[in-house]
């Protein structure tokens, strides 16, 4: 729905949100030890808050990014710096066969954006894990992630920080729930097909009758 923000005046028939295969990822119902973040280096995508968070919290970070091409500069100066601390490992880019131990066992996915973030899957990649979201409130995200279920959606990094020591208190399975409900494939077609009907629907009533 954060999409439609900038174009008003568009003919809006519904959203439907992306959505996975429900067995692609399995439920990891114990948490790990260690915060987790997963994309791309760059300036929107916030690592350098993720690492701020893990710092003032006291808890290991874990990095599994690329960077492009066009970040490297970006990741050189600002980012790698930042790698000395004990508490930070940089994984580097991961396959997709690697992405459930990796977020099924963290104890929470960090999700620091500063853009206004169209959906962001690996925030309900982290949900099907069991893995609760602790993200900022940009674009999309208050539409994924709510609050006191499946993660926490904060607007600072004092709010992330004490989000970080409330996460452990969700239910994982509940985490896990919510994605079978909202984002697995099964709900995204089923809700592709009811917006289809009502198209049908509707154009066959608006048309004059013979």
């Amino acid at each position: 729905n954060d999409q439609r923000t900038p174009l008003p005046f568009a003919n809006w028939r519904a959203t439907v949100y992306h959505g996975l295969p429900a067995d692609s990822y399995r439920l990891h119902p114990e948490p790990g030890k260690y915060l987790a973040f997963l994309g791309r280096i760059s300036p929107e995508k916030g690592v350098d808050r993720a690492i701020r968070i893990a710092q003032r919290v006291g808890m290991e970070l874990r990095i599994a990014a690329k960077v492009d091409k066009v970040d490297e500069a970006y990741f050189k100066e600002c980012i790698r710096p930042l790698l000395s601390d004990p508490l930070v490992k940089f994984i580097g880019e991961i396959g997709e066969k690697e992405k459930n131990d990796f977020l099924g066992r963290a104890y929470a996915l960090l999700f620091p954006i500063d853009w206004p973030e169209p959906f962001g899957l690996v925030m309900i990649e982290a949900m099907a894990c069991g893995t609760p979201v602790i993200a900022y409130r940009r674009g999309s995200v208050s539409e994924i992630v709510r609050s006191g279920e499946s993660g926490y959606v904060v607007d600072n990094l004092d709010q992330a920080v004490a989000a970080v020591a409330k996460v452990g208190t969700l239910s994982r399975r509940r985490c896990r729930q919510a994605f079978e409900a909202r984002f697995c494939a099964s709900r995204m077609v089923r809700d592709y097909l009811a917006v289809y009907r009502a198209t049908i629907d509707a154009d066959v009533q608006a048309q004059p009758a013979a």
